[in-house]
C-alpha cells in the first residue's frame, strides 16, 4: 500500500515538474529584449503606412496588405510561428521614426529611405533594402511635359519630413530652376491637389507614384510618370539599435525570402522541398545541417515557417506589386540581373 502511494505521489510530482518545465522552456529568454517582448504580448507590433497600394494599404475589409506588411507577417512567422500574429500601427512621415525610437512599435516597415543621418544620429538601424527605388515625378498629361528639366517654375506637391523634400530642393537649385513647393502630408489632399490643378507635379519614390496613380482609378490615365530619376532611394525595414539579435532576425528574414526564391521554394511546394537533397536547402529549412535559428533566439524551422506561411520574395511581389504594372527591375535577384543578393545559410 505504501509503495503504491509513493509511486502515485512520484508520478504526480513528475507530471507537475513536466508541466512546469514545459512553459519555462518555452519562455526561456531569447537573448533579445524585442523578441521576448513580442512573445510576451503574443504579437509583433509593426509600424507601416495605410495608403500605399501594393506596398502598405488598409483595404475596405480593414486588412493591411502589401509588400511591406507581408514582410512584417514573415517576421511574426519566424518569431512566433504564426504569420497572423501582427498588430499593425499606421504611421505617418512625421511620426514614424519617433514611434520606433520610443518603443511604440517593434519595427518600421514602410517607405523609409536608408540614409546616413537616420542611422548614425537617431539610434536606428536599417536591416537591408527591401525595395530599391528612386525619386521621380508625375505630371498631368495635358501639360505636355516630357522631362523634369521642363518643370522650371512649376508648383510641385511634396510631403514634409522626407528625403524627397530635400532631394527636390537640391535638384532645382543644382539646375538653376525656380521651385514652388506645395507642402502636403496627406495623400488624399495631394490627390485632390493634382486633380484640381493646384500642383503641376507630384514627386516621391516611383513605388509611391505607382501606388498613387493606381489609387486614382480611371483618372490615373490622365497622368504620366516622367522617365528620369533624381535620387537613389533604398527603402528598407528599420529597427532600434542595441538589440543585435532582433536585427539579425529581421535581416535574415529578408535573406530567407530571397533564398527561397533562388532555390525555388514556394508556399505551394515547401512540403516537398523539405526532402530536397541540396545541403543549402536543408540548412535553410532546418531539416539537416545544424540549428541556424538558435543564434537568433528562434526555432530551427524559422525560415520554413516564413516560406510556408508568407512565401518567398517573388510571391509577395507578385501578390502585391505586380498587379500595379510596376516592373521588378533592380529588385530582381542577382541571377536575373537585379540587386537582390542573399548571403548563404551555412
Amino acid at each position: 500500500m505504501t509503495r503504491r502511494l509513493l509511486s502515485l505521489l512520484a508520478g504526480c510530482a513528475g507530471l507537475a515538474l513536466a508541466a512546469f518545465a514545459g512553459p519555462a522552456q518555452a519562455q526561456a529568454p531569447s537573448g533579445s529584449a524585442t523578441i521576448d517582448a513580442i512573445r510576451a504580448r503574443g504579437a509583433l507590433v509593426c509600424g507601416t503606412s495605410a495608403d500605399l497600394p501594393g506596398f502598405a494599404v488598409l483595404n475596405e475589409r480593414g486588412e493591411y496588405t502589401g509588400l511591406y506588411t507581408d514582410f512584417c507577417r514573415a517576421i511574426a512567422a519566424a518569431v512566433l510561428g504564426d504569420a497572423t500574429k501582427v498588430r499593425f500601427v499606421t504611421t505617418t512621415y512625421a511620426n514614424r521614426l519617433t514611434a520606433l525610437q520610443t518603443g511604440e512599435i517593434d519595427i518600421l516597415s514602410s517607405n523609409t529611405t536608408w540614409t546616413q543621418p537616420r542611422e548614425a544620429a537617431l539610434g536606428l538601424m536599417f536591416t537591408g533594402v527591401l525595395f530599391y527605388d528612386g525619386q521621380g515625378f508625375m505630371v498631368n498629361k495635358k501639360l505636355g511635359v516630357q522631362s523634369i528639366k521642363e518643370l522650371d517654375g512649376a508648383s510641385v506637391c511634396v510631403q514634409p519630413g522626407t528625403t524627397t523634400e530635400k532631394n527636390l530642393a537640391d535638384f532645382f537649385r543644382a539646375n538653376n530652376m525656380r521651385l514652388n513647393p506645395v507642402i502636403i502630408e496627406s495623400v488624399e489632399e495631394i490627390r485632390n491637389a493634382m486633380i484640381g490643378g493646384r500642383c503641376d507635379a507630384f514627386t516621391v519614390g516611383t513605388s509611391t507614384l505607382a501606388a498613387f496613380r493606381a489609387g486614382l482609378g480611371a483618372r490615373g490615365d490622365d497622368f504620366v510618370v516622367l522617365p528620369e530619376l533624381i535620387s537613389k532611394e533604398p527603402l528598407g525595414p528599420v529597427v532600434r539599435k542595441g538589440d543585435d539579435r532582433f536585427f539579425d532576425l529581421v535581416r535574415w528574414t529578408q535573406n530567407a525570402m530571397h533564398l527561397g526564391e533562388e532555390f525555388g521554394i514556394t508556399r505551394a511546394n515547401i512540403e516537398q522541398m523539405m526532402s530536397d537533397p541540396r545541403p543549402d536547402v536543408q540548412r535553410l529549412l532546418g531539416v539537416a545541417g545544424g540549428d541556424f535559428g538558435k543564434d537568433m533566439g528562434v526555432s530551427a524551422q524559422w525560415a520554413a515557417n516564413i516560406l510556408r506561411q508568407v512565401g518567398n520574395y517573388a510571391e509577395i511581389w507578385d501578390r502585391n506589386v505586380a498587379p500595379m504594372g510596376l516592373p521588378r527591375g533592380r529588385n530582381q535577384l542577382y541571377t536575373q540581373g537585379g540587386l537582390q543578393y542573399a548571403p548563404p545559410v551555412r
